[in-house]
């Protein structure tokens, strides 16, 4: 699993290729990051703003942090999500896959979760990608895939049963909304699930 099993042959322009999408992702969370606080209570998914109509909140929400260790965190999280699952769908079916997982936390966090007042953060997204890809390694299992398959879902369960895991809120530095992480792989798994009874498979990326 990974783009460490690519194809030895694979030059430099291929690879990078590969990894343009979540770079885009990281570029825009840093421009996004660098207009600060202001930027910030603008930009985040907010109830009473959507609420007045100020629908951009909806996406943008989920490329705001709380401050660049908050940022730091995520943009981790998504280097190494990517490593692990990024070659599994190309580009287009990556990018419906993310509109997928962002909408289920959309519908999600204003149907389910009605008392959260505001919210922002990556880790929503790197769920949806994470359960996508390896809804899709799943068709033809491998150690490591039913491994991390056990690991996702036992973490999403324990979030739900006990809360965000130990010391991540302090990492992060605010609170960790982890109905987020629930519905974006609930997104992102359906949405693997769509591509494969609706399309053809694909060359990756």
């Amino acid at each position: 699993m990974g783009l460490h099993k690519l194809d030895q042959n694979t030059g430099k322009h291929s690879v990078a290729k590969r990894w343009w999408l979540p770079a885009i992702v990281l570029i825009a969370a840093v421009a996004l990051q660098l207009a600060g606080e202001l930027g910030r209570d603008w930009l985040r998914f907010d109830r009473e703003g959507i609420r007045s109509g100020e629908l951009w909140r909806l996406i943008t929400g989920h490329f705001v942090h709380l401050g660049w260790p908050h940022f730091a965190l995520n943009a981790a999280g998504l280097a190494l999500v990517w490593y692990l699952v990024g070659d599994v769908f190309d580009r287009n079916r990556w990018i419906l896959i993310s509109a997928i997982s962002i909408l289920a936390m959309d519908v999600g966090l204003w149907i389910f979760d009605p008392e959260l007042i505001w919210y922002v953060g990556l880790s929503g997204l790197l769920h949806g990608i994470l359960a996508a890809g390896l809804v899709e390694r799943l068709r033809k299992p491998e150690k490591e895939t039913i491994v991390l398959t056990l690991l996702l879902v036992g973490k999403l369960v324990w979030e739900q049963l006990s809360g965000p895991l130990p010391g991540s809120e302090g990492t992060a530095g605010g609170t960790v909304v982890v109905d987020s992480h629930l519905f974006g792989a609930l997104g992102g798994a359906a949405a693997a699930f769509f591509l494969r009874n609706r399309v053809r498979p694909a060359a990756p990326i």
